[in-house]
């Protein structure tokens, strides 16, 4: 286990990337704490593996800096950098076995063969593959060519682990076992580590923070819990899980609460952005997660009268879409008593203010 003067913080400084005409990151800083997993979270293209690239050394940015703790690595060769890379896929030699894998690094740093021994046999067991250095890597199943990837980059004992989308070439079950597996390594050896990934329910199972990029730039940085609950804008709403987006004028502003009248009647929500003062008069959007509607007859704060069109039945939970004056709700019910079925007559949906967003049109 690392000591907390042992882990690194790392910095990208008004990072500029551009490839031709594309500007791929447009001036981006974000920091990283010492021993913290923070994930680059963003649709295709919006910037997140160039930066981690250039975090790395595989990229050389335009303009800005990158610094590991007081270091300036800007333009440091990569492997100077004491920070190691897992990529999607993997990248191993299939004509060398397990051990001869995960030695690779330490032979090119002319490391002695009585350490190199002890250093795999180490790695091996940091990823729960003990005994496994003889196998040829065609012997080893997806996961555990996965796991083979890990020991190599952890084998150079770095500082920092980068990560390239590196469970998505497995199957779904196997991921939600891999992700426990990559924050126990981390953890335990007291790494700083930035992860890039487009799966949004991997980023917040498993991250400290995460920024959320759009178009090379930083949507929002925060906890998984405020990204969700609190999101900047419905770029970020939409992205970091499901949400319904009802657009409105403010009528009314008081006390970090806005209402607005929609097509389906009034609704208040929750200003989450500090920076934005809203007047009334102003077109904005609403943000609703399907969780936050409460399907019931009974009556509460923003109500909204509905027509169930379609639901799908999931087991613990019951996924409904209702036509509305606002447009078609997606709702989920959790734990459901009472099933409805499409057609009734009438349904009435309401959510509390405080699970109601109001973001910038």
């Amino acid at each position: 286990m690392a000591e907390e003067d042992d882990m690194e913080s790392i910095r990208a400084d008004t990072i500029v990337k551009t490839f031709g005409s594309v500007r791929a990151l447009d001036g981006i800083t974000v920091t990283v704490d010492p021993g913290e997993l923070f994930f680059l979270l963003g649709a295709s293209g919006c910037g997140k593996t160039t930066l981690l690239r250039c975090i790395a050394g595989l990229e050389t940015p335009d303009s800005g800096t990158v610094s590991f703790g007081e270091r300036d690595v800007t333009r440091m060769p990569p492997h100077k950098r004491e920070a190691a890379m897992v990529f999607q896929s993997y990248a191993l030699w299939p004509h060398l076995t397990v051990g001869q894998n995960i030695a690779f690094g330490l032979e090119e740093r002319k490391v002695s063969k009585a350490e190199i021994k002890q250093r795999v046999a180490e790695a091996l067991e940091m990823v729960q593959l003990p005994g496994f250095g003889e196998r040829s890597i065609d012997q080893m199943s997806g996961g555990q060519q996965q796991r083979v990837s890990l020991a190599r980059a952890l084998v150079v004992k770095p500082k920092c682990l980068l990560l390239d989308e590196p469970l998505s070439n497995l199957d779904a079950q196997l991921r939600v076992e891999m992700r426990g597996e990559i924050r126990r390594i981390v953890k335990e050896n007291g790494l700083t580590a930035v992860y890039v990934t487009h799966d949004q329910e991997e980023a917040l199972a498993m991250a400290d923070r995460m920024a959320v990029l759009t178009r090379g730039t930083i949507g929002q940085v925060d906890t998984p819990e405020n990204v969700y609950r609190n999101p900047l804008s419905a770029y970020v709403a939409k992205f970091i899980g499901e949400t319904n987006i009802v657009p409105g004028e403010i009528v009314e502003v008081r006390s970090g609460f806005a209402m607005l009248k929609t097509d389906a009647g009034p609704l208040v929500g929750r200003v989450t952005d500090p920076e934005w003062n809203p007047q009334p008069g102003e077109q904005a959007r609403l943000s609703i997660r399907p969780e936050a509607w409460r399907l019931h007859k009974s009556s509460g704060d923003n109500e909204v009268v509905g027509r169930i069109a379609e639901r799908a039945y999931l087991g613990q939970r019951i996924q409904y879409w209702i036509e509305t004056a606002a447009g078609r709700q997606q709702v989920v019910e959790m734990n459901p008593h009472i099933i409805h079925e499409p057609g009734e007559e009438q349904i009435v949906l309401h959510a509390r203010h405080d699970d109601v967003v109001v973001l910038k049109p």
